[in-house]
């Protein structure tokens, strides 16, 4: 790469940064459902037709923040979990990333509820927010993996109506795991995102006021909901 096509290359990965930066601050000033390329320009202090050759529309703008979204708490996730040392119980390390998570929404609420908040009139998510979406799942489901592969992990009871259902859910994304796992692991998943966007979105005003204690003795009862056990 020629020393001009590098420089051109960094001023647009500037730029772009710029322009998701101010998209944030109107996120947390108006709402996604108000976020408009114009006025992301305007006070960028670029014309429109500029900002259209990074960003041609709304929705990919968008695209760009809810994976920038994912990609954060998946790395907070991801980072919780090697700060664990190896003597660590899976229940530790399970619990580790769901602080993790909860630290991540509550020091960037608005980037969380451009995730887990309301869909925006309008907008459908393409295939390349999947992958990034999966990023905190895939960590739990290691703890999981690590536990049953280790000392071994105690299956919750399966109800035997669900039973193809949670066969079908490991063989889709943890085949080395019993189904009863599984299926554990999707309600888990969603009670953890449950927990942190009633936080988040102020529905544990005057019910929960000690928040922290309330939310590590939940996310110890989720690990025992999927069979890790924790230390005495």
């Amino acid at each position: 790469m020629s020393t001009v096509q590098g420089a051109r290359a960094r001023a647009r990965i500037e730029v772009t940064a710029a322009i998701k930066d101010e998209a944030r601050k109107q996120l947390a000033a108006d709402g996604a459902t108000r976020l408009s390329l114009r006025a992301v320009a305007r006070e960028l202090g670029m014309v429109s037709s500029a900002l259209y050759r990074y960003f041609p529309s709304r929705d990919e703008l968008l695209t760009a923040l809810i994976v920038d979204a994912y990609d954060a708490v998946g790395e907070a996730a991801e980072q919780a979990l090697a700060r664990q040392r190896a003597a660590a119980s899976p229940a530790a390390r399970w619990t580790a990333v769901c602080r993790a998570v909860r630290a991540w929404a509550l020091a960037h609420p608005h980037e969380y509820a451009l995730i887990y908040g309301s869909p925006v009139p309008g907008y459908t998510a393409p295939e390349a927010t999947v992958g990034p979406a999966a990023r905190v799942g895939l960590v739990l489901i290691s703890i999981a993996r690590d536990a049953h592969q280790g000392k071994g992990i105690a299956p919750p009871p399966l109800a035997a109506p669900l039973r193809a259902e949670a066969e079908r859910m490991a063989a889709d994304f943890a085949p080395d795991l019993p189904p009863a796992v599984a299926a554990a692991l999707v309600a888990a998943w969603a009670q953890l995102f449950g927990l942190v966007s009633f936080e988040v979105f102020g529905q544990f005003h005057r019910v929960v006021e000690d928040r922290e204690p309330f939310f590590a003795q939940a996310a110890e009862q989720l690990a025992r909901s999927v069979g890790l056990v924790l230390p005495a």
